[in-house]
């Protein structure tokens, strides 16, 4: 590989030095034919020279070579000790330091460091065709701007013509602006007005106006204090809340040249288009996060229906990307605010908070009360600086959300928009969970409502049932059980499934079991009552609500129990004898509700001391594994070996069993009921 061009050159400790170092390269590349690599060259030579004038304070040695393929420059000082190890994380883009090889690692194609005896350096080598290159427009080729012909290419200093100058002092190629930040930018502005203007140095300073104060974001050179003679210094015209100025240093024991001022509005005025653009882009991005962040949340707070997990949820919503602690306040039915839920971005941090808001502090008990007065966001003055918005759904208000500012800065308007937005949305999902559980309160009561509170505990015969409803949500099953007591002695008993879910299922289980009490009441014989039952569900206004029944009578004669049962489209009952037999008995019927007329037939059995009977629903013969059904063979297996045991460790066992057939919910309702004869168990 050939050697184009070769070039060293020591320079001073001196603020002109990158300067010269940036001639020397420009004369390289253009003589070699590589004024392609121009702006990343010129970028990173001034980089790695400024930080050898700044932090090493020694002479500088330059050396740059091009070969067929691109070109290599090598920055060496002369101070002993180690080189900075390149950092794992960018640097604060506001510091003056630890850029140089972060942007060497960006843009150059390859590069390394090397020491000896008397120094160390930094090399960079960009090669054409590779990512990091960026090309000069057709026709342009050789401008620092895209302006001028390659053979026209000098130092700007020397340059002649005064357009060339101005047009490189303010222009930046799209392709170098897009990969450097805004600090990197100005600075490389501030760096091209002192080289024009020969100051020896200069600083830029921001103020965003959100209470932080000026804030350097570009530096180049001596900068002494502003109020030094001979400064010049001029604002950077930007749209409220931002200021700023570009301030000039000249040499010592100098004064500023008359054109220093209209050169240095020239470029604070494209500094601060450069900001402008930056912030309304900055704004953009925040935009779209905000988006993004309120789809997430509401994802979040929609897929709670439960207030307790809502209230823990909102806190870690809002914290830390709002603010740095927050607690939500919840009005009681007396309109009192209570802390409900919060957290702190530094857990160690939220008992110190905790106390500070549960204290007797009298402005912030009043700043939640205007809160909730005014229905409007409140601010917090310190020590509990943030903002206290209120939690407003369906025109009432809940409580109060109180979030206190980020760690570094105030809450910018736009913070507050998002916040009121998320305070909105958590409102409605907290009424949305309430009026949830309301109703889940008021199914589970209607649900005990149609079951009994307790069986009868007769002497010689006892009851033991099992319910598990398949929702355990709003809906209400439509699966039943009940023991009467029509006379001493006698008992109706009953297990029946509704047909649906809901309301409307539950009334029509209300008047079955109504109606089967009144009539059994009457001494009327089974056949007679399921034969009026399901006419007066056919005269209900609900047309096809029907129900499956088995209904028996059940006394006790001598040491046995004699039962008359009576199947209405339901599941024959399981005998299960003392001697560890199991049989299935019964005579399939009509369901009630469904024809006008009835067939039901009359089973007439005895259980011998020890012998159990067992009605359950279909929830549980039709629960399935897969395409595996429970069935009436799964009963029987279930309940074998518990023959001659209590009909409470019956039922309980027959409802474990079905519930571990399968690992997913049940879709049905469970209704198990057992009869057992105790008479002989005490010996």
């Amino acid at each position: 590989m050939s050697v184009k061009a070769l070039r060293r050159l020591r320079l001073p400790a001196d603020h002109q030095s990158p300067a010269a170092a940036r001639a020397l390269v420009r004369e390289v590349l253009v003589e070699s034919g590589f004024t392609d690599l121009l702006d990343e060259a010129m970028l990173l030579t001034t980089e790695l020279s400024t930080n050898g004038v700044v932090h090493a304070g020694t002479d500088l040695d330059v050396e740059v070579t091009a070969d067929d393929d691109g070109v290599t420059v090598t920055v060496t000082d002369f101070r002993g000790g180690p080189l900075e190890p390149l950092a794992t994380e960018p640097p604060d883009e506001m510091a003056e330091h630890g850029r140089g090889l972060l942007l060497v690692d960006r843009f150059a194609s390859a590069w390394g460091t090397t020491h000896d005896a008397t120094g160390k350096g930094v090399w960079f080598r960009l090669e054409r065709g590779t990512r990091h290159a960026s090309r000069a427009p057709v026709g342009l080729e050789g401008s620092v701007a895209g302006v001028a012909p390659a053979t026209s290419v000098v130092e700007p200093i020397a340059a002649e013509d005064a357009a060339e100058r101005i047009a490189w002092l303010v222009t930046v190629p799209d392709e170098l602006r897009n990969r450097i930040t805004l600090p990197q930018l100005v600075s490389e502005l501030l760096l091209r007005l002192c080289e024009v203007t020969g100051a020896a140095g200069g600083a830029v300073w921001l103020d965003e106006g959100d209470g932080s104060g000026d804030q350097q974001i570009g530096r180049y050179g001596q900068v002494p204090d502003e109020e030094a003679e001979g400064v010049v210094m001029v604002p950077l015209t930007m749209a409220r809340p931002l200021s700023g100025r570009l301030v000039l240093f000249p040499e010592a024991n100098t004064r500023a040249e008359r054109s220093w001022s209209a050169l240095a509005t020239l470029s604070a005025d494209r500094m601060a288009l450069t900001i402008e653009a930056d912030r309304l882009r900055a704004a953009d991005v925040r935009r779209r996060s905000w988006l993004t962040f309120l789809a997430e949340a509401s994802e979040l707070l929609a897929q709670s229906l439960n207030v307790d997990l809502t209230l823990a949820l909102v806190p870690q919503i809002m914290v830390p990307r709002l603010g740095e602690w927050c607690t939500l306040w919840v009005a009681d039915e007396w309109g009192e605010l209570k802390p409900a839920a919060g957290t702190h971005r530094e857990e160690s941090q939220w008992p110190v908070v905790k106390r500070l808001l549960s204290g007797p502090d009298s402005e912030l008990t009043d700043r939640l009360h205007e809160t909730v007065a005014l229905g409007l966001t409140v601010p917090l003055t310190r020590p509990l600086e943030g903002v206290a918005v209120p939690l407003s759904a369906r025109g009432k208000v809940l409580g109060v959300l109180t979030l206190g500012r980020p760690v570094d800065r105030l809450h910018a308007p736009d913070d507050v928009t998002v916040i009121e937005d998320i305070a909105r949305r958590a409102a409605l999902a907290l009424d949305n969970a309430r009026i949830h559980a309301e109703r889940q309160r008021i199914a589970q009561a209607f649900q005990q409502a149609l079951l009994p509170a307790a069986l009868p505990t007769p002497p010689g015969i006892e009851f033991a049932a099992e319910y598990v409803p398949a929702s355990t949500g709003t809906d209400v099953g439509g699966d039943f059980y009940d023991v009467l007591e029509v006379e001493p002695g006698r008992f109706l008993v009953s297990a029946g499934d509704v047909c649906g879910k809901g309301p409307q299922a539950a009334a029509v289980t209300g008047v079955v079991r109504d109606v089967l009490r009144a009539l059994a009441r009457q001494g009327l014989s089974l056949p007679r009552i399921i034969e009026l039952l399901n006419r007066t569900l056919l005269e209900q206004p609900d047309e096809g609500r029907y129900a499956t029944l088995i209904t028996a009578m059940v006394e006790r004669r001598g040491a046995e129990l004699h039962v008359e049962m009576c199947l209405s489209g339901h599941e024959r009952a399981l005998h299960l004898k003392k001697v560890g037999e199991c049989e299935f008995v019964g005579v399939e019927g009509t369901a009630v509700g469904l024809l006008e007329q009835v067939k039901v037939t009359v089973t007439e059995l005895s259980l011998a001391p020890g012998d159990s009977l067992l009605f359950y629903t279909d929830g549980v013969t039709e629960r399935r594994n897969g395409n595996t059904m429970f069935g009436l063979r799964g009963v029987c297996r279930a309940v074998t070996p518990l023959a001659g045991h209590p009909a409470s460790v019956v039922t309980s066992r027959l409802k474990a069993i079905t519930m571990n057939f399968s690992p997913d919910a049940p879709k049905d309702d469970i209704a198990i009921l057992g009869i057992h004869n105790t008479a002989g168990d005490e010996d």
